[in-house]
């Protein structure tokens, strides 16, 4: 399978309310054939970007609930139902205890919702290899949001969490991130073997996105 290129919004002024819309209509005009790009808009918006752009679009969040009485949760099955093909779990800036990690990866694999779960350490990779998700995500908690990128400020850490995740889940596709805001980072975090990468602030925060994202994928 190609790369996968994930582009996270979070909750950056960039791309919030209308300005989500549009930010994902400039990404949708990269064409990158060696490349899977999806977006993680707010969850606010996420049901507007799946019915209006052909981008893949992953939630930032979901809850281990089915449909029913469950006040201001998210449930895997009514993000599937809105168009959503994923969801991002456990992201250092929305921790999950494991009990309840297991508990959403068995949902969602239940409606088909692709998950990609999050780890800040080789400890905490290898335990979540466990679940076998669709995407195993090692991001060092100290280089997210800044300029330094996780391939180079830790490489051999990579290298590991790919053999570690490996040897658990063998299907499981490792992402990086933490960072990741040149061509050079996304070279590099193939090379070292991940298939992909998640890019926070450096994709909505650029005065061209599109342009950015065109370069950033040469």
């Amino acid at each position: 399978m190609k790369p996968l290129i994930l582009i996270n919004f979070k909750t950056y002024p960039e791309a919030i309310g209308k300005k989500a819309l549009l930010l994902a209509q400039e990404i949708a005009k990269v064409r990158k054939k060696n490349y899977l790009i999806a977006v993680a808009p707010s969850l606010l918006t996420v049901k507007e970007i799946a019915e209006k752009t052909n981008l893949i679009v992953f939630a930032q969040h979901c809850d281990p609930v089915i449909l029913g009485a469950h006040t201001g949760s998210i449930s895997p099955a009514e993000l599937k139902a809105i168009g959503v093909q994923g969801t991002i779990l456990n992201h250092s800036e929305r921790k999950i205890p494991f009990a309840i990690l297991k508990e959403t990866v068995r949902l969602c694999n239940k409606y088909k919702l692709k998950t990609i779960i999050c780890a800040s350490t080789i400890h905490e990779a290898k335990k979540i290899a466990r679940l076998h998700p669709e995407y195993l995500a090692y991001e060092p908690k100290e280089l997210i949001g800044g300029t330094i990128s996780v391939t180079e400020a830790k490489p051999d850490t990579i290298v590991k969490a790919v053999e570690a995740v490996k040897k658990i889940s063998p299907k499981s596709r490792v992402l990086c991130g933490a960072g990741v805001h040149t061509k050079e980072d996304i070279k590099h975090a193939l090379l070292l073997g991940t298939e992909g990468v998640l890019i926070g602030h450096a994709v909505p925060k650029a005065k061209d996105p599109r342009k950015f994202l065109e370069e950033l994928l040469m």
